[in-house]
């Protein structure tokens, strides 16, 4: 059976009451000061999150997620960081309250990862706690975050595993703190099955500080206006947030949008058979159904895709984005529980995006990405003012690992590789940046290499000129790390053999790769998705990733903005010529204004 997941409103969850408070006007200024401290108190748990952590990922690239939640899940805000995270964590705490609902107690603190109960994979580790007020469970604190290593049969990251029990620890709904008495013995368990156990414990640690400090914001809240009042404010907020999403899907026209079809890679095992992502838009009055029907089987990997933790967020955080996006949209618009209610996503039952228990979906990244993507593409033609062509959308997590000194213990280090944006309407692509769901940041290379032993020779834009359009892609990032110890090198990646395309008469961009010793007689061309590589000592990775694609026709680009690109060398004159119709006079380097008026009215129309 096929599944359809929307938010649960108004369904009580095993024990659990659905409303411990009265409903209760609120005034305008107290409901904007409310809302403002829940949208502070998300970015302060976000804060202590990231701040606090060992592990790079984390403390670096700020892969994490925070914010509180009702009883049932539904989120009241939630912090300024990765989409997938923030917007998973409502479908961690409906796995958690199928095995905990009406067993709370204060000061319990719960650990999940299991992706087949609402983790976004497994090495998210979300710890949620519950929040109390005069006795009642009225809430919950809750943060997630991509800790090193969590077991499994390799380090770090993994692809070619046989089941989810290969992948990782799996964490089920477990009270780390009972009633406010730590579980020692259950966490020693839990580090002693990871390569990183120091890490390991200082994310845990951090996570549960992240919690803390939401229950403790949350009850001083309570405590100044009282729990109506607050819960109330809470409830217009998102009736509000869904009231402004409904009023731009109103604006759409009814109808059915499909995506071109997109291909993944491969899955890691079965090489250069790619994998088909079929995504078609459902625009039916004020509501959106994300339909992935047609999209890859399954597959005997860990590419597939938690459906609920992972599935859902993205197709509601693609819609949000789109239509309310904040630079277009004057008003404040909090992300909640509101932005959730409009949009539903369907996948069939053992596919790439559904599977099937028991198969592995730890590596799903790259395939949300691409299925946020598709959404944009689909919606381009009919809401071009706010739709971008096509991006990177493959997140590049790859993982180096080894023994360190002492024969014993591994080092485990993941890094997120820069992608970038397509065009859209009025602006250029943005250049290497981590590009749509992931919303991470770069790890500083000074960082790196202080701690491992990997120096980086090369990091810098891809050499190629960008996507051509009126709006010109975004330009991906190369780098290059010399290995200075015999490494592990496992990635999740996808180059996107099917370069992102381009929107409204732009050009498409260009695929990325990944060459061992490039340059040299050694040159190897790798696989985006890697189980445990070995690359050895004195050996160099080159990674490239993606370029965006060009958003509308490049003729009728600014021909000043063409030159300022040739003066900062992403054209040269004869690209500008060629893909622009722009003429450039070599000895000024300066327009030639009526050469370009010449040669782009001659142009033969497409």
């Amino acid at each position: 059976m096929a599944k359809s997941l929307m938010p649960r409103e108004g369904v009580s969850l095993a024990g659990t009451a659905t409303r411990t408070w009265n409903t209760v006007e609120v005034d305008p200024i107290t409901l904007r000061v409310i809302g403002g401290a829940l949208n502070s108190m998300a970015k302060e748990m976000a804060q202590v999150l990231y701040r606090m952590a060992y592990s790079s990922l984390i403390r670096e690239a700020e892969d994490l997620g925070a914010g509180i939640f009702d009883v049932n899940g539904r989120e009241l805000c939630e912090s300024d960081s990765t989409p997938m995270h923030c917007g998973s964590i409502p479908a961690y705490i409906r796995g958690i309250n199928r095995r905990l609902a009406g067993t709370y107690q204060e000061g319990d603190v719960i650990l999940h990862n299991h992706p087949y109960h609402g983790a976004a994979h497994s090495p998210d580790y979300g710890v949620v706690i519950p929040i109390f007020w005069e006795g009642v469970h009225i809430g919950f604190a809750g943060c997630t975050g991509h800790v090193s290593d969590v077991g499994g049969n390799f380090p770090g990251l993994c692809m070619d595993v046989v089941d989810v029990w290969a992948e990782a620890k799996l964490m089920n709904a477990m009270k780390i703190y009972d009633s406010g008495v730590r579980n020692e013995m259950l966490i020693q368990h839990i580090l002693d099955n990871v390569r990183t156990p120091e890490q390991n414990l200082g994310d845990l640690e951090a996570l549960i500080a992240s919690a803390r400090i939401g229950e403790k914001r949350f009850r001083e809240l309570l405590g100044k206006y009282g729990l109506d009042v607050v819960m109330s404010a809470a409830e217009r907020w998102m009736d509000y947030s869904e009231e402004m999403l409904r009023s731009r899907i109103r604006e759409i026209p009814d109808g059915s949008y499909e995506a071109p079809i997109g291909y993944l890679d491969d899955d890691g095992k079965n090489r250069d058979t790619p994998l088909e992502v079929r995504v078609r838009v459902q625009v039916d009055g004020e509501d959106v159904l994300i339909d992935l029907t047609g999209s890859n089987d399954q597959v005997p990997t860990a590419f597939n895709v938690p459906f609920e933790g992972s599935v859902l967020p993205v197709a509601v955080s693609a819609i949000r984005t789109i239509l309310l996006d904040e630079e277009l949209t004057e008003e404040f618009v909090p992300q909640n529980d509101g932005c959730f209610r409009p949009v539903r996503a369907y996948a069939p039952e053992g596919s790439i995006f559904n599977p099937n228990f028991p198969a592995s979906c730890f590596a799903r990244f790259s395939q949300v990405n691409r299925v946020f993507d598709s959404i944009n593409l689909a919606l381009a033609p009919v809401v071009p003012h706010n739709a971008i062509a096509g991006s990177s959308a493959a997140l590049c997590a790859i993982a180096y690992s080894g023994l360190a000194a002492d024969g014993e213990s591994y080092w485990v280090y993941i890094e997120i590789n820069e992608g970038s944006y397509g065009a859209r309407n009025g602006k250029d692509g943005m250049d290497a940046v981590d590009s749509l769901m992931a919303n991470t940041r770069n790890n500083p290379i000074e960082e790196t290499e202080l701690n491992h032993a990997m120096r980086a020779e090369r990091y810098e834009l891809r050499g190629e000129s960008p996507a051509p359009g009126q709006w010109r892609g975004g330009i991906g990032s190369v780098r290059t790390w010399l290995m200075q110890t015999d490494t592990y090198f496992g990635s999740e990646a996808d180059n996107r053999n099917d370069a992102p395309a381009g929107a409204l008469g732009g050009s498409a961009g260009v695929s990325g790769s990944f060459i061992r010793n490039p340059g040299t007689p050694e040159e190897e061309v790798l696989y985006s998705k890697v189980t445990q590589e070995v690359i050895r000592a004195g050996e160099r990775l080159e990674i490239k990733m993606p370029s965006g694609g060009g958003f509308g026709d490049p003729f009728r680009r600014d021909p000043q903005a063409v030159l300022s690109d040739v003066w900062d060398e992403y054209l040269t004159a004869e690209e500008a010529r060629r893909d622009y119709g722009v003429v450039i006079d070599t000895g000024t380097w300066t327009v030639d204004t009526a050469g370009t008026e010449a040669l782009r009215a001659a142009r033969v129309p497409a």
